[in-house]
C-alpha cells in the first residue's frame, strides 16, 4: 500500500509540474504571436487571428497554471488568520477551505466540460477573423480545470488524513513581521 501511494505521489507531482510547464509553454506562445503580430505589421502584411490566438493561449497558460502554482504557496489565502490560530482549528479552518474549494472547481469542471461539449456538437466557431471551432481552445480550460480539482482534492484528502496541506511556503508565510 506504501508504494502504491508512493507512485501515486510520484504521478501527481509530475502531473502539476508537466501543467506548470504547459503553462510556461502557453506564455511563450504568447509572446510569439505578439512579435510575429509586430513583424507582420512592420511588413505591411496581416496575421489575421493573432490576437484571437494570444487570447486563447491566455486562457490555456491560466488553466494550467493553476495546480502547479497551488503548489508552489502561490494562490492568495489568508494565512494571517491560519498563522495565529491553534493547530486544531488551523486544520478545521483547512478542511473546510479545500472542502469548499474542491467542491467548486468539480463543479466548474463539470460544466465547463458540458459547454466545450455543446460548442463540438453546434460546430461553434470563434467571430473573429480565424473562425477557429471554439472546442479546441476550450479543450485547455477543461484540462487545466480538471488538473487543478485534482489537486485541491489532493490536498484536501491530504489535509483529512495528515493533518497538513502540501503547499510549499511562501516567503509572506514565513514571515511574521520580524
Amino acid at each position: 500500500m506504501r508504494a502504491f501511494a508512493l507512485s501515486l505521489r510520484s504521478v501527481l507531482d509530475r502531473l502539476y509540474l508537466f501543467s506548470g510547464i504547459l503553462a510556461a509553454l502557453f506564455l511563450i506562445a504568447i509572446l510569439t504571436l505578439i512579435v510575429l503580430q509586430m513583424l507582420a505589421r512592420w511588413t505591411g502584411e496581416v496575421f489575421p487571428g493573432a490576437p484571437d490566438y494570444a487570447g486563447y493561449c491566455m486562457a490555456a497558460a491560466s488553466f494550467f497554471a493553476f495546480a502547479h502554482a497551488l503548489n508552489r504557496g502561490a494562490h492568495i489565502r489568508v494565512s494571517m488568520v491560519l498563522n495565529v490560530v491553534s493547530r486544531p482549528v488551523r486544520r478545521v479552518l483547512e478542511t473546510w477551505c479545500f472542502a469548499i474549494g474542491t467542491a467548486l472547481s468539480w463543479y466548474f469542471v463539470y460544466y465547463a466540460i458540458k459547454a466545450t461539449y455543446w460548442s463540438w456538437k453546434f460546430h461553434d466557431v470563434s467571430q473573429g477573423q480565424d473562425a477557429t471551432p471554439l472546442w479546441i481552445p476550450q479543450l485547455s480550460m477543461d484540462i487545466g480545470s480538471v488538473i487543478f480539482a485534482i489537486a485541491l482534492t489532493d490536498h484536501l484528502i491530504h489535509v483529512l488524513i495528515g493533518g497538513d496541506h502540501r503547499i510549499e511556503a511562501d516567503v509572506v508565510d514565513q514571515s511574521h513581521g520580524e
